[in-house]
């Protein structure tokens, strides 16, 4: 099984640059051990079943909880029974696609 989740998770009563909270967040998700990227609009990680996504939610929550009175988190999942390596498989059967069209 392969789960993308796609989440941002950031505190809304902190000012207008959320960076200090979100860089902990993306520790967190860089130190689990599953690929990811980062965006300019929030994080893409593939994990193995949707209990370990949901589970490194929670954590980032945490994360935020101990000094954030407001928190905003938005999450999308692309489950797919199959295996692992969509992140960037999909990415590279775009480019792949793009190549040949230019040809």
């Amino acid at each position: 099984m392969s789960v993308l989740m796609q989440f941002a998770m950031f505190p809304t009563d902190k000012g207008a640059s959320a960076s200090p909270w979100v860089s902990r967040i993306i520790m967190l998700v860089r130190d689990s051990g599953y690929d990811y990227q980062l965006t300019s609009m929030a994080t893409i990680v593939e994990t193995n079943t949707l209990q370990e996504a949901q589970q490194l939610v929670d954590k980032a929550y945490k994360v935020l909880e101990t000094d954030c009175e407001r928190v905003y988190c938005t999450i999308t999942y692309d489950i797919r029974k199959g295996p692992m390596g969509r992140l960037k498989g999909k990415v590279e059967s775009i480019e792949k696609k793009i190549g040949e069209v230019r040809k």
